[in-house]
């Protein structure tokens, strides 16, 4: 797997380095002194969201870091349990609500591996070109965050500018911008309108040289070197024990994408590379985050290209609803609607788990069925909410102005993390 190129380095790293390790040992041994505790959060920008951490200060060392999470818990598990298969659709929108169309696709995947099925060829195809574009979206939002915590506004400026452009084709695809609710539990709502394929083309076209400017006006630069590199250090074995995924551990050093090693989606038939890290600081996840999007970009062109004719939903009609046109001409068509509509999916019982790569990392979902239209037991693996656990861990023996470089390197949306 390809390692990202480090061959920047900021002038002061090695004494940096040096004082932050002092710092750190001196953080573990008795310290004669008051020590403080700071609230950071729920209300701070550099949070992302309502993170709150509890931050015990030696100065403006931080001698220890406990993540509070759970202030926007919406009980989505409970409600999947109460919900027939595809009525849960709308709230997937809501975990990682940056890649509403990448969950979408997950939980499907999930609800199908359940039902036994497979969505046809094309279905398959039209399935990826959301999940790279919901990539690419998730991640120019992410550095551009990322770079005006630190203090480069200008690049979020550049890159929100290309996630609009990708909510354009999201409104042209599924009539919304944000939530989408665009799959069904054994397809799409839909086919793709005229002229998208064309319509995503040009965005790639203007998207590759905004990737590039955005890489001459980070990766060089000293200010956002300094303020990166050797923080946040997560090492390979920390990253496995703690669970982390995504490109947070692809940071790491570890190369581990789902789309390699669980193809779904005749991912195993498309071209790309794993970009990794070598540090696992928060300017490897930056490089790493860069370079994914170019491969993002060289998955959604190879699809365009082999784009397969056909049908997009599953063949079981006694599954899916009935088109419209026929409902309102049939009889057998509107019994077979208003049974679909009131009794869901019938599921046979069983058990299955299903991880799909989303731009933040595995998100998972374990399916209880009992049988019917209603799972029985529903239970969602959001990275956010696991890659945030490992920050007690990295966050001690830090400066208290590294915590927004630390956790806009992680990218989590607390969306998915209080789910």
């Amino acid at each position: 797997m390809p390692t990202v190129t480090r061959e920047y380095e900021a002038p002061d790293v090695a004494a940096k380095a040096a004082m932050q390790a002092e710092s750190m040992e001196a953080t573990t041994s008795d310290i004669v002194g008051e020590k403080m505790v700071l609230n950071m959060g729920p209300s701070h920008p550099a949070t992302h969201g309502v993170l709150r951490l509890v931050l015990e200060m030696d100065g403006e060392i931080i001698t220890k870091a406990d993540p509070d999470v759970g202030f926007l818990h919406r009980g989505d598990e409970k409600i999947a349990e109460n919900m027939h298969y595809n009525q849960f659709v709308p709230y997937t929108d809501r975990l990682d609500y940056l890649a509403p169309l990448a969950n979408n696709v997950a939980y499907a995947l999930a609800c199908e591996k359940l039902m036994g099925w497979e969505v046809p060829e094309r279905g398959r195809a039209i399935r990826v070109i959301c999940c790279e574009l919901a990539r690419i979206s998730a991640h120019m939002l992410g550095v551009g965050v990322f770079a005006m915590d630190v203090g480069a506004m200008t690049v979020f400026l550049y890159t929100f500018t290309e996630r609009e452009k990708i909510y354009n084709l999201c409104e042209q695809l599924t009539g919304a911008r944000f939530t989408t609710s665009y799959t069904r539990v054994g397809g799409q709502v839909r086919d793709l309108p005229d002229g998208f394929v064309s319509a995503v083309r040009k965005f790639l076209d203007e998207l590759e040289p905004v990737i590039d400017e955005v890489d001459k006006l980070l990766t060089r630069n000293a200010i956002f070197m300094a303020r990166t590199q050797n923080l946040g250090v997560i090492t390979k074995q920390e990253a496995i024990d703690w669970g982390i995924s995504g490109p947070n551990l692809r940071g790491s050093g570890v190369a581990h994408d789902l789309r390699k090693s669980n193809p779904y989606l005749d991912y195993e038939r498309y071209d790309f590379d794993i970009p990794v890290g070598t540090t696992g600081d928060c300017y490897d996840r930056y490089l790493v985050r860069m370079e994914e999007m170019r491969q993002s970009v060289r998955i959604l062109r190879q699809v365009m290209d082999k784009l397969p004719g056909g049908p997009i939903n599953v063949a079981d009609a006694k599954g899916l609803l009935p088109k419209k046109e026929k409902v309102l001409m049939k009889m057998e068509e509107l019994i077979h609607h208003f049974i679909i509509a009131t009794q869901g999916i019938d599921a046979p019982p069983g058990e299955v788990y299903f991880g799909a790569e989303n731009p933040k990392g595995e998100l998972g979902f374990y399916i209880h069925s009992k049988g019917g239209g209603v799972p029985y037991r529903l239970k969602i693996r959001s990275p956010s909410f696991i890659n945030l656990s490992i920050l007690s861990k990295m966050i001690p023996g830090h400066l208290l102005s590294d915590v927004p470089s630390v956790l806009g390197s992680l990218d989590f949306v607390m969306g998915e993390c209080d789910r």
